[in-house]
């Protein structure tokens, strides 16, 4: 079995058990950087792994100690848009609860819906609405790696959230919170499709996240989920939209991101 291989070949690069996986979106792979004596594994050279396309995405794995704690970190992550599948995108969550991962703490740049953000701000996601078309978990079932029907009334853990916004209350960190909705992209939203966003109760919307947190919460790993607001959607600001803006956003809020995630994560 592919993940079996996967995993074997990991452990040899890595004997330790991270307890904590992170995903890191677009411009956020800095977190990474912040990981002490890392071990660093090229998604290339590991068996029947995809591989990152996108600028800002490093493409590889990061073992090491964060605050404290084993992590493993994704310096990228892979989306629908690439042209992989859903399985494809969701395996390395799957790599990860075999390597022994018990909480996620999945990160992405998205675009302002709500009004009341602006470009920097950084979101707890409380929830998240696929508008994906598609699951992670449709085609042949596997009971050894979750229930047919998985429960998602609690997608992001209310404990971990609680943690998080205690840690922005000591540190004076101005955190959101609010829906994410995944689209798959890649271009970004109409005017008339962030209305209709807002108008179904999301807060922010990115072409990332839904698929991985559903595997995970599969697999039983909690998860905690945080945006970093990189602009505003389409209509709501007088400007065209680019990804070079996504970077150049989440460039100027990373420590502000860095000491909430690591101040979460010692606090798990």
């Amino acid at each position: 079995m592919n993940i079996v291989e996967t995993v074997n070949f990991i452990k040899e690069k890595y004997q330790k058990t991270p307890k904590v996986g992170l995903i890191l979106g677009s411009g956020l792979g800095v977190l990474a950087d912040e990981i002490e004596d890392p071990i660093k594994v090229p998604y290339q050279d590991i068996p029947h792994f995809p591989v990152s396309t996108v600028s800002g995405h490093a493409g590889q794995l990061v073992f090491g100690h964060l605050n404290g704690k084993q992590v493993v970190a994704m310096q990228g992550r892979f989306h629908f848009y690439e042209g992989y599948s859903m399985k494809e995108v969701t395996y390395p969550v799957r790599v990860m609860k075999e390597l022994g991962v018990e909480v996620l703490i999945v990160t992405n740049a998205a675009g302002g819906v709500n009004t009341e953000f602006q470009a920097g701000d950084l979101m707890l996601i409380t929830d998240h609405i696929n508008q994906m078309g598609t699951n992670p978990l449709i085609g042949s079932h596997d009971e050894g790696q979750g229930v047919r029907f998985p429960d998602m009334s609690e997608a992001y853990s209310k404990k971990l959230m609680s943690i998080a916004m205690d840690v922005a209350e000591k540190h004076q960190l101005k955190l959101q919170q609010g829906v994410y909705v995944g689209n798959t992209g890649p271009c970004y939203e109409t005017p008339a499709e962030v209305r209709m966003i807002r108008t179904l109760g999301g807060d922010a919307v990115g072409m990332s996240t839904v698929p991985e947190v559903i595997v995970a919460r599969h697999a039983n790993i909690k998860v905690l989920g945080i945006s970093c607001i990189s602009n505003m959607a389409a209509g709501i600001l007088p400007q065209p939209l680019s990804h070079d803006e996504v970077i150049e956003t989440t460039e100027k809020v990373k420590a502000n991101f860095l000491q909430l995630v690591k101040a979460t994560v010692e606090n798990i």
